[in-house]
């Protein structure tokens, strides 16, 4: 018995399972026909099935040993991983028994406290194949099974299994489909699959200490993982998955820990290869560690990093972040006769901000995904809270523009900018919020290339997410470090004067307008008390902007004024919310009748030649309502959908949806909008640019009909 339990906790675990075995006291259930007793403790039960009733004509009787495993336990693999062993037998005392072939069904990954396991939960028969010494003899079986069940804890579990088959027909008894379904699951080399491995190496430096292997595909990958195995004293970590554009092809690269002294390459390796109902079982040998496949990743991400910085520079021109450039349309105008070094050192604050704001976002993410949380591009705004607070926040920058009060930063915040000279104290900590701020007014917004890059980081590792995150940043970022660069640009804009209080009472219409953007998306996704106890909180500061503006000169008064009529419009958004989830019947968002997203009916609709338009859209997404107001609720989209041309259905991720999530995962996206476009020549769907126009889904139809 080799029992591979590391680090320590593995091994704690199991030093207190053996304190608790005798917990659940083992006891036998009635036997049924072409079965043993069952075997019971209060975390498994156990017991030995035939699919036959008799031996006759067989050579080899189709066994299977069943586990029912009470909820949250799991027994192991015949390669358990860090930790465990696999369940045995021992067949002594039996009779006309010449070997067993044990078959093991795909296993499952099991992640805890950074440790990979494979084994199965809940309920598996393991297809076992009794050899006979004498074919068609009876057959009399004496099992005693040892396996490692674990939990929080981990539980040897013993079972003295007893299994009588007569030498007349083999006829099938009630377990052999039962057998049949686990056998099914059971991998094979086999041809005509539409899986296959193109080729297995080492790869790393300075040693080769990973795994990468290619993987082909006839048809789209969907959940791929790989569980390798070697001889004793090698190791294999989770799998990075990189996925090509049509999902036709792979690399996986496999961490893996090698003895002291040797290395992968020459190595004999096991390879399961699952990809969701597919599977597939390959012998190889690793081969040296090809220099071009190296070459190969750091070209593709030279690539992906570039798209990356292209997506964060567009996003400046994305209606999400046009009231952040606003505020600093108004700080550049404040240095029309600043010293160089001013303007320098500010807008290189406002990078920075924005710069640490995307790491920040980077490593939100990568913990969101290492606690097996779905994560996305701009999923907070599917968070009432975030969007009170980003509610607020505008508020009051608008109501700082228009001159109703001014910002303090409190004094240790303020004694990070201590500039000096020109810049001021608190200055460069201001331009500093100001760029973290215009990060998270974005998120909400997609901009061309950003899915690509945001998608390639989010299905890597910490490291990936991390550099594409960052490069995001730098692209957004792009126009500051341009002034930075070139501080004449901002000593070329006009001087300060009296027309810039007309201006910012305009962009603190623009910020206000925001706000109300992101109140009725709070209003759709919070709860009717919620959105009225917004609508309440808004008008009492309604009430104290209006007593201010009384109080205060013309300015006030005019600023006062427009901030009360624009909180009001909030409060009649919230209401209007309010009556809606309380029955009213809610307005269609065109005249066309679009279906609710269902992604097992895609394939049935396709199945009768349909063609399926999918939209995946959310309040809060800016681009996603761009693209319906041009594209999909045009004349020409809605005529087809209409005319039933065309199936539309839209999948609403306004509040958390795993499923909608996962759809998106299929596709390599974590963000929104995305617009895919199903038929019988593209039953995979064909996958259609953030930024829609009609001449892209026309042509995307076409394909799809073939």
């Amino acid at each position: 018995m080799i029992w591979t339990l590391r680090p320590a906790f593995p091994t704690l675990l199991l030093l207190l399972g053996l304190f608790a075995a005798g917990a659940g006291a083992v006891r036998d259930a009635s036997a049924a026909p072409g079965a043993s007793d069952w075997v019971s403790t209060d975390f498994a039960d156990v017991r030995l099935v035939s699919a036959v009733s008799g031996t006759e004509g067989r050579e080899t009787v189709p066994l299977g040993l069943q586990f029912r495993l009470a909820e949250g336990w799991k027994v192991y693999w015949r390669a358990p991983g860090d930790a465990g062993f696999p369940p045995e037998i021992a067949w002594q005392g039996s009779e006309n028994l010449s070997a067993a072939e044990w078959q093991w069904p795909v296993p499952e990954r099991f992640s805890l406290f950074g440790l990979e396991t494979y084994g199965y939960h809940d309920e598996v028969v393991i297809p076992i194949g009794a050899v006979l010494s004498k074919p068609g003899a009876a057959l009399s079986l004496k099992a005693d099974m040892n396996a490692l069940a674990c939990s929080d804890i981990c539980v040897p579990l013993n079972a003295k299994l007893a299994l009588d088959l007569e030498g007349g027909a083999a006829e099938p008894t009630a377990f052999a489909q039962l057998i049949d379904r686990y056998r099914a699951r059971v991998p094979r080399d086999m041809s005509g699959l539409g899986l296959d491995i193109a080729s297995v190496s080492a790869v790393g430096a300075p040693e080769p200490h990973s795994l990468r292997i290619e993987v082909r595909s006839s048809v789209p990958l969907e959940a791929l993982d790989v569980f390798p195995e070697a001889r004793a004293g090698f190791s294999f970590g989770k799998p990075e998955v990189e996925l090509s554009p049509d999902r036709l092809s792979a690399v996986l690269i496999v961490p893996a820990g090698v003895p002291e002294g040797g290395r992968l390459s020459g190595e004999a390796v096991t390879l399961t290869l699952v990809d969701g109902d597919r599977f597939l079982e390959r012998a190889l040998i690793v081969s040296e560690a090809d220099g071009n496949a190296d070459a190969g990743r750091w070209a593709a991400l030279s690539a992906i990093l570039s798209i990356a910085f292209l997506g964060g520079l567009i996003l400046n021109l994305m209606p999400c972040v046009l009231p952040v450039l606003s505020l600093k349309v108004v700080g550049a105008i404040k240095y029309g006769g600043a010293d160089k070094g001013a303007i320098r050192t500010g807008f290189l604050a406002s990078a920075a901000g924005i710069v640490a704001s995307f790491l920040l976002l980077a490593g939100g993410a990568i913990a969101l995904k290492e606690a097996g949380l779905a994560v996305g591009w701009g999923i907070q705004f599917q968070q009432p809270l975030f969007l009170a607070v980003m509610i607020a926040i505008l508020v009051l920058f608008a109501g700082n523009l228009a001159g109703l009060f001014e910002i303090a930063l409190p004094r240790r915040l303020a004694d990070l900018g201590l500039a000096g000279g020109d810049a001021g104290r608190g200055r460069l900590t201001s331009h500093f919020l100001t760029g973290a701020f215009a990060t998270l007014l974005a998120t909400p917004c997609s901009a061309p290339f950003l899915g690509t890059a945001v998608g390639f980081a989010l299905s890597r590792g910490a490291a990936e997410i991390l550099t594409v995150f960052a490069v995001m940043g730098l692209g957004l970022a792009a126009p500051y470090l341009l002034v930075a660069a070139i501080p004449g640009l901002a000593r070329a804009l006009p001087k300060p004067g009296p027309w810039m209080v007309w201006l910012r009472r305009i962009l603190a219409l623009a910020l206000l307008a925001t706000a109300l953007w992101l109140f009725s998306v709070f209003a759709a996704s919070a709860e009717p008390v919620r959105a009225l106890l917004l609508a309440v909180l808004a008008l009492v500061l309604t009430g104290a902007l209006v007593w201010r503006a009384r109080r205060g000169g013309a300015q006030h008064r005019a600023a006062g004024l427009l901030a009360a009529f624009s909180m009001l419009a909030v409060i009649g958004v919230g209401l209007q919310a309010t009556a809606r989830d309380g029955g009213a019947a809610p307005e269609t968002e065109s005249a066309v009748n679009w279906q609710t997203f269902d992604r097992r009916e895609i394939a049935r609709l396709v199945a009768a030649e349909k063609t399926v338009l999918i939209d995946v859209t959310a309040d809060w997404c800016l681009t996603c309502k761009v693209n319906k107001s041009l594209v999909l609720d045009g004349s020409e989209i809605t005529a087809r959908i209409a005319s039933g041309d065309i199936v539309a259905m839209r999948a609403d991720w306004t509040t958390p949806d795993p499923a909608i999530a996962e759809y998106l995962a299929s596709f390599g996206r974590y963000g929104i909008p995305f617009n895919a476009v199903y038929g019988p020549a593209a039953p995979s769907g064909v996958v259609l640019p953030e930024l829609l126009s009609l001449e892209a889904v026309e042509a995307a139809i076409r394909e799809a009909r073939g």
